[in-house]
């Protein structure tokens, strides 16, 4: 007997968070200027497979079917091969699933919702547990082909969805020799149903289940609670520590606490340009570094990382100041500095409306804040399965105007997004030279409002 959905999601919920230190126990949907304390409790790897397996199936029975609907797909195809898996394949599977084992196909049939819903099958040697069902007895690949190409006929769809796009790579994962044999094992009749997935696969990765949702902030707390450590005096001396260093450190804590990094984490600093300064004279316009960078009093600091758990990925990037001798707490121009990054934020995230694109939302960002004098970029991405994942594209950091194509594409709720760009304010306390907040933090949008997932950075990290 399947659980009630309340109970799934408090059951997820309390299995994430066991453990976690108040600091983290606090992550509502409210602004959370400043993490208190390290990152809280992480599951081993054998614990997370349950939480992961209960999303998918929630996402299985309730979102699939309403997406397939929506999008006019009444059968979908997801074939694949051991080494060279379709990048939606792994948000299909339950845990624990390492790779698509030989030639792996997976079938999804909506006989509607008064005849059964979504059937859930596999034409394949290896079963996927409870949630799929076998389609196929078993034989070599060329009885493995006959059988998929039966499962089709038998069924008769009216619309065949494959992975294939020339836009969208997360929606391109069908290899071109297997596109030929598909077409192969079909009557005449239905490959002219044979078509692109694209907007079904887009749909699919960019859309948090409720359950996702219960999990999300404790996700993105344990980024946060990281960077709070490396932006400490426990690991930055200044004087000695070098940005590499607390680039490493960042790394190897994520390992240490068995979290995947999707990119490598970066640190830079920033401060005032001084004759003094054997890094970068009065003359530059601006000083700043990373790399064996050497923090020093009085140094900005600024962190990307990005961690991906129970099937969900984060993206985050916040400011530290390193405090000189005898302050207790960032100079007013930086706190105004930091205020002005939150403006743009917010600026950026009222400017969410469902069935807006994101060039639209970001031509309505850019006009608001130029207006209000702020010197802005925005480059929000969707999060989700992948840090880049799939859905609308909010400017580019190198494209301040429309994107073609993932611009273009509409806002839906319940999607997340990294709220990411930066403001550039000249400071007086610098001598008119410019410091560059850059902020990104993780967020979801609930087809009424952005809600920051843990909190948003609006206090400087300080190291004492």
């Amino acid at each position: 007997m399947k659980r009630s959905r309340a109970h799934a999601a408090t059951a997820i919920v309390v299995t994430l968070t066991l453990g976690l230190t108040p600091a983290f126990a606090q992550t509502g949907h409210f602004e959370q200027g400043r993490v208190l304390d390290g990152p809280g409790h992480v599951l081993p790897h054998r614990d997370r497979v349950e939480p992961f397996n209960r999303m998918l199936e929630e996402r299985l029975e309730t979102l699939l079917p309403r997406l397939m609907r929506e999008t006019g797909i009444d059968m979908w195809l997801v074939i694949n091969r051991e080494y060279n898996e379709d990048p939606v394949f792994f948000s299909l599977v339950p845990r624990p699933v390492f790779a698509a084992r030989r030639t792996t196909m997976l079938v999804f049939f909506d006989r509607g919702p008064d005849n059964g819903g979504v059937e859930l099958l596999t034409v394949n040697r290896y079963p996927y547990g409870a949630l799929y069902e076998s389609a196929w007895e078993g034989g070599d690949l060329e009885e493995q082909w006959q059988g998929l190409g039966e499962v089709i006929g038998d069924r008769d769809p009216k619309r065949i969805g494959i992975n294939v796009s020339r836009h969208w790579p997360v929606a391109d994962g069908l290899s071109a020799a297997l596109h030929e044999r598909l077409l192969e094992v079909l009557t005449p009749g239905l490959k002219e149903r044979v078509t692109s997935a694209e907007e079904l696969v887009v749909r699919w990765i960019e859309t948090r289940s409720p359950l996702q949702m219960e999990a999300y902030p404790q996700i993105v707390s344990l980024a946060r609670g990281v960077i709070a450590e490396a932006f400490s005096e426990r690991v930055i001396t200044p004087g000695a520590t070098t940005t590499d260093d607390v680039v490493w450190y960042i790394a190897q804590r994520f390992e240490d606490l068995g979290l995947d990094i999707w990119f490598l984490p970066s640190v830079n600093a920033q401060r005032r340009a001084t004759d003094e300064d054997s890094e970068c004279g009065a003359d530059e316009p601006f000083c700043g570094g990373s790399g064996e960078f050497v923090i020093q009093r009085g140094d900005v600091l600024h962190t990307d990382v990005g961690i991906c758990y129970i099937g969900l990925c984060t993206d985050t990037q916040e400011m530290g100041y390193v405090l000189r001798l005898g302050e207790r707490e960032a100079p007013a121009g930086l706190q105004d500095a930091l205020a002005a990054g939150n403006r743009w934020q917010d600026i950026l995230t009222s400017e969410f409306r469902t069935g807006r694109t994101g060039n639209e939302i970001l031509a309505a960002t850019i006009s608001i804040a130029t207006d209000e004098g702020l010197r802005s970029s925005t480059y929000t991405h969707p999060l989700g399965v992948f840090g880049h994942a799939p859905g609308p594209t909010i400017g580019m950091w190198d494209n301040q105007g429309p994107t073609p194509i993932r611009g273009d594409w509409p806002l839906y709720p319940d999607t997340a997004y990294a709220i990411e760009g930066n403001v550039k304010v000249e400071l007086e306390m610098w001598g008119g030279q410019d410091v560059q907040i850059k902020l990104e933090q993780s967020a979801v949008y609930d087809g009424e409002q952005v809600l920051y997932l843990a909190g948003r950075q609006t206090e400087w990290h300080l190291v004492h």
